[in-house]
């Protein structure tokens, strides 16, 4: 089953709707391999046209070209598989939305944008830092994920929004800048400003919204913002320059209400409407 409206072939599409089923280092609750399928299912559950943006999924030329085959255990081939399968569609000139799958799929995805984009800056929407240098003995996993990105792009370049579960460690980090681990969206059109015309990787990991509004995650974070604070700062993306995105941490399992996997695709319809130039 393919997202909702999504074009019959690949050819005239601006953007690319990619499934990455992989939650392979998930430590907590594992489950949100199972969301692109569950994501793609909810959008049916919705209406095409977005209110919020007067603009309708119709209107738009993007093609949902289903899931990345991806081995079950080894993290490496994954993490080599995901970066080819991204820089493919990026060399055809292609924007990317991926569904996750766990955090730890952003990492190849950014591996293969900055080939392009020497300038590459990553806005990530978080409840966690994930700036941990090894988890249990993982250098790579959804604990560490911000860390590698941040070696690949800079700290300068890492702008983290939403934050509010970390270590101590995180805030003393030599390299740690002040657009790293904050707490709120207030900031969003300010620090989005600052990066003016550079292009944007945009990462979201949906245990940002509060787990009375989104309870279907690995990892849920009291505290959290609302599905309308969220929305403010996609809007806000159609007047940057956002090269790709991610949407990550659903698990729809545990959300029998289905409310979580509806959500998610809202939020995945308003990124596509957004940033589909």
């Amino acid at each position: 089953m393919e997202f909702l409206c999504s074009l019959a072939s690949i050819k005239k599409a601006k953007t690319v709707l990619v499934g990455v089923p992989y939650d392979g280092t998930s430590t907590f609750r594992p489950g949100s391999r199972f969301a692109p399928a569950s994501i793609r299912e909810s959008s049916y559950g919705l209406e095409s046209y977005s209110p919020y943006q007067d603009k309708d999924l119709r209107e738009i030329k993007f093609f949902d070209i289903g899931d990345i085959p991806l081995s079950y255990s080894d993290v490496q081939l994954n993490l080599k598989i995901i970066e080819s399968f991204i820089l493919k569609l990026i060399l055809k000139r292609k924007k990317t939305i991926c569904i996750g799958g766990e955090h730890l799929i952003s990492y190849p995805i950014v591996k293969a944008y900055k080939k392009k984009y020497k300038d590459l800056v990553v806005i990530h929407l978080d409840a966690h830092s994930d700036l941990a240098n090894s988890f249990r003995g993982e250098k790579f996993s959804h604990a560490t994920v911000m860390r590698r990105i941040a070696e690949l792009v800079g700290f300068e370049n890492l702008y983290q929004l939403g934050i509010r579960s970390m270590v101590r460690e995180d805030r003393l980090l030599p390299k740690r800048k002040d657009n790293t681990c904050m707490l709120n969206l207030s900031k969003s059109e300010e620090y989005l400003n600052k990066i003016k015309d550079k292009p944007i990787y945009v990462s979201i990991d949906l245990d940002i919204l509060d787990p009375a509004y989104f309870p279907g995650t690995g990892t849920p974070e009291p505290g959290g913002v609302t599905f309308k604070e969220l929305l403010t700062f996609i809007l806000l993306l159609k007047n940057f320059h956002v090269i790709g995105a991610d949407v990550v941490e659903l698990s729809p399992h545990y959300d029998q209400s289905g409310v979580s996997s509806i959500t998610a695709a809202s939020v995945i319809r308003e990124l596509l409407l957004s940033i589909n130039d």
